[in-house]
Formats: C-alpha cells, structure tokens, sequence
C-alpha cells in the first residue's frame, strides 16, 4: 500500500525517532515491563508504522464491506443500515418461569430471543431420569417436550421474532419442537428465523453435553442442514462456536483456528452427504467470544472473516457470495467475569461489547455483573442490556463502517491472526480433518497448553485481574441472587406423568418405532422426529431411541 521510496523515507524519520525523542524518554526512566503482550499472551512491538502493513494489497485483504474479502464486514453499510441484534440469553426454572423473562427482555428493548437450556435437555434426558436429579431448570430451562415448548414460547408470535437456541446433541429434537409450535401458532416453517447452535464437534473439544458418536452425529447435522434448506429456508442450520474453545482457555488465534477447522469438517460432510455447497453454506453462522483486549478481539473477527471468505471460494469453490460471508454471533467473555468485586464485570462487559461491535458482530449477547455468582437477576439483565444500548445510541461507534480499518496495529494483527490460524487449520488437515484431530486429543491438548499458561501468569501475578489478584478490598457476601428452587424438578416429572396419562402413547409408539427404523437406514431423520414431536413423544424417548440405534460417544482420555 506505500511506495518503496516513501517507506524508505519512513525507516529513516523513524530510527532519528528512536535515536533523540524515545532514546531520551527511556533513559529518563524505563518502561512498565520489559515486554508487552495480548491477552492470548502475543508480543506487542511498541510502535506500528506503514512499514508493519507495506505488503498489505488493499482491495484483496482490506477492501470494502460488503465485498470479498468481508474484512470489514459482509454488509457495505453495517450499522448505519440496522443494528446488530440484542439477543440476550436467557432460560431457567420452568418454561412458565423462562417465558416471563422473555417477555420482560422483549419489554425492555431486546430485539431477539436466546434460550438456555438446562444440563438434562442438553444431554437429551428427561427431567424424571435418575442422571437429571438435582439439576433441572439450572442453568437453562427444562424442555421435556412440545408441551413445555408451547408454554415457553406462549404469547409470542415466532413470526416477529428471531430465535437462538443453545442446543447441540438433541438439536434436531428441539428445532422440530419449534416448528411445531409455530405450525400451533399458524406460522409456517418458512417463515421461521433463528438459529440452533447443532455444533457437536465443540462439544467433544471444550463443553461435553455430547451423546452420540462422531459419524452418528454429523449425519444428525446434515440431515438438519438438508431439511432446512427445503422446508426452513431463514434458519440458521448450525452456530459453529468458538465461544466454548475460548471459555476453555483457548489464544484468540486458536479461537478462530479451530473454529473454522470445526467449520470445514460440517462443509465436507454435507457436501459428502450430496449437498450443494452454495445450498447450505449461506445459513452456516458462527459463534465468538469477547473477550478484554479490545484490540486484539477486533482484529480476531477481522482475521476471521477474511479467513473463511478465502476457505469457501479457493477450498470449497462456492460462488453465491453468501456462502463466502461469515456471520456471527457474539457473547461477551463469561471466563473474564469474576466473584470479587462483581461490579467490576459491568466494565469488563462494556469493553468486550465494544470490541465485538468494532469487529462487525450480527447479534450480541453481554453477560450480567452477577453470574460469576449465580443465574443473573432482572436487574442486572436489564444492566447488561442497557450496556449494549448505550454503545449503539451514545458511543458514535456505529456512525461509520469498520471505524478501526487502517489502524497500522489492527492491520498488523489481523494479519498475525489470520497467520496463525491458518497453521492451526493446516495442522489439523494433516491429521485428518477436526473429527480425528479431536479423537487424538490434539485440539484439547492445545487448548490445556493455553489455558495452563494463561493461569500461571494469573497466579504469579504478571497477569493482573483487578479485585481478584490486586486491588483486592474486603467484602460481605453477596446478598440478592437468583437461585432456582429445587422443587422445579419435581413440578416438571409431574409434568411428565400428567403428559403420558393424556397423550395418545400408542400413536407415540407407532412413532417412535418408525423413528427407529429411519435411524437404523439411511434416510433423513428429521421428519420422523417431527412426527413423534407432535405426538408428544418426549426428549428422552426420542434421545432413547437414537441412543439405542447409534451408541454414545466415549471421551478420549489425554495422558
């Protein structure tokens, strides 16, 4: 992007710089530390100058939003047009509990919902099964079946709203859970928008609410990105996240490394399945942390952007350009938040916000001060909402397209993180692909590596968390939290009993049965899982059934 002459112009004022203005300074007294890094531990150079981005081709690897590469976003006037979506995650207790909160987020300006599901649901067991004892309604709200469905979304048209579902192993049940409402409601599949997370290999790399087999369960995927592709045209088929590899300890290179390596394994096997890739690949999204560096985040999605864009046209050879645009969902760093001094994590959540609006974020989750504590409280909600308010109304950051674009550290290291993501995503092509990357333990010996580090400068004190390991005050306990009633367990397995004394089980049966045989072929599932849905066959018994025909997943163990 400069002349040769001009950099060399540039060399020259630069060393008279070091030599009579910094030389003088640091003799007067040295710096704060010997050296300076990002929060993913990377050496900061003191300056950035035209020379740290001489070799950038501007329209190739910077351009214009809207255009390939999408560096600077995949809208060309992104926030000027619409805002990124308030989509604050919420699910606890009971479906009539969790509609409550809906609506109040709704009330209170969010402008999408995101369900959490508690621990039962995700692992795909019913609330009255003997694994599911003491953690229903947790840490998300508890789906048994389309009758809890019905309630949790009860007074809120599907056909207004866009919904995000945090759901993985049973995505597939609880997307046909959806549909059903709506078809209730008199809202057709195709008018549905939202998105189900359905990223499995995450699970096995950083969460474990896995259940199925690695092969098992891509086919589950691509059956889903089947299905919607005909009947569910506005859905989001998949969240490929890197929130979860981050929250595990993960670099910001790693984050978007393995994320997309994640990405590329469900492009193959869709495209193996027999699909299109330009009929699938514009409904793929993706899933990103926030975290505190601000600067480094913002080149993080700026590097991931750019990285994917060159991945679908030169690897996959797709050519509607939806397919080459990486979108993406954002959730401010839930590992950042600390017990100590909980208002402290208002802050940290508002420069995690604005480091994923800088970097282009669609839809934007930001944690409560308090859930280093507990579930979070209507008040701090509605904090954590204002804070995503305030940045699009007040900060004037959203007045221009990718504001940070030219800044010669960002550019730097945009490029470092695309560098070094794309040896992440080499490496693990050379084992084989994401699958047998992670059954080798590659990927989470990497992430362990990271997160080991990360804590070890925390311990020793070179890391600073303020009000955790310096600026420490003495403090009462916290008063005030939300906490989830133990007799929610009990309320949902008599649920269960006054469902299974109402329904036609033997029509569920009939359902099931056909399941079964479906998942024993090799045809698609997913309107066989709709079908027992509507007959109210449960999560458990539809789980039940899959886990039967495909076996469970085994964890590798890392020595």
């Amino acid at each position: 992007m400069f002349n040769d002459e001009k950099l060399g112009i540039l060399s020259e004022e630069r060393k008279n710089w070091e030599e009579k203005t910094l030389g003088k300074s640091l003799a007067r007294g040295p710096e704060r530390k010997e050296e300076f890094t990002t929060g993913s531990g990377d050496s900061i150079n003191r300056l950035y100058t035209p020379e740290d981005i001489a070799d950038m081709d501007f329209m190739n690897e910077i351009g214009y939003p809207g255009q390939y590469p999408y560096t600077r976003g995949y809208q060309p006037t992104m926030y000027r047009g619409r805002l990124w979506t308030m989509r604050m995650y919420a699910g606890f207790s009971t479906a009539e509990e969790s509609n409550k909160r809906y609506k109040y987020l709704v009330d209170q300006g969010s402008t999408g919902l995101s369900v959490a599901f508690d621990l039962p649901t995700q692992i795909g067991y019913d609330s009255d099964h003997e694994l599911s004892q003491g953690e229903v309604g947790k840490v998300g709200v508890a789906i048994d079946s389309l009758a809890d469905m019905e309630i949790l979304f009860d007074g809120i048209s599907l056909d207004k709203v866009s919904t995000s579902m945090t759901i993985n192993a049973p995505a597939s049940v609880l997307l046909a859970m959806y549909i059903a409402v709506a078809e209730k409601q008199g809202v057709s599949a195709d008018k549905l928008r939202g998105t189900i997370q359905n990223d499995i290999l995450k699970e096995y790399i950083a969460r474990g609410t896995y259940i199925f087999p690695t092969e098992q369960s891509m086919r589950l995927i691509t059956n889903i990105f089947e299905y919607c592709s005909q009947n569910v045209p506005k859905w989001n088929t998949i969240s490929i996240s890197g929130y979860h590899i981050r929250e595990a300890g993960s670099t910001a290179a790693q984050e978007v490394g393995f994320t997309l390596a994640d990405g590329i394994a469900y492009v193959e096997a869709a495209i193996k399945a027999g699909l299109d890739v330009d009929s699938f690949a514009p409904r793929l999204s993706f899933f990103f942390n926030a975290h505190n560096d601000l600067l480094e985040e913002v080149a993080k999605y700026r590097a991931a952007r750019r990285l994917w864009a060159k991945i679908m046209k030169d690897r996959f050879g797709a050519t509607n350009p939806k397919s080459m645009m990486l979108k993406f969902h954002t959730q401010t760093g839930g590992s950042t938040l600390t017990a100590q001094q909980p208002e402290n994590n208002i802050v940290r959540v508002a420069i995690q916000t604005l480091a994923a609006v800088l970097g282009g974020t669609q839809s934007l989750h930001t944690n409560s001060k308090d859930e280093a504590l507990a579930l979070p409280t209507e008040d701090s909600v509605r904090v954590a909402l204002r804070t995503q308010q305030i940045v699009a109304h007040e900060s004037g950051v959203t007045n221009t397209v990718d504001p940070l674009a030219g800044s010669y550290y960002v550019e730097a290291k945009t490029n470092e993180i695309e560098e070094k993501a794309m040896e992440y995503i080499t490496k693990i092509d050379e084992i084989g692909g994401a699958p047998r990357a992670i059954d080798a333990g590659y990927i989470q010996q990497e992430i362990t590596d990271a997160a080991y580090k990360y804590q070890m400068e925390v311990e020793s004190g070179e890391v600073i968390v303020v009000g955790m390991n310096q600026f420490k005050i003495e403090e009462e306990a916290p008063k005030g939290l939300l906490k989830v009633d133990p007799i929610v367990g009990e309320m949902q397995k008599q649920k269960l009993v006054d469902l299974r004394a109402k329904r036609d089980n033997e029509a569920v049966q009939e359902k099931l049965a056909a399941l079964k045989t479906a998942c024993e072929g090799t045809d698609n599932v997913m309107p066989l899982i709709l079908d027992a849905v509507k007959e109210y066959a449960t999560l458990g018994e539809i789980c039940g059934v899959m886990r039967e025909v495909f076996g469970e997943y085994e964890q590798s163990v890392m020595l």
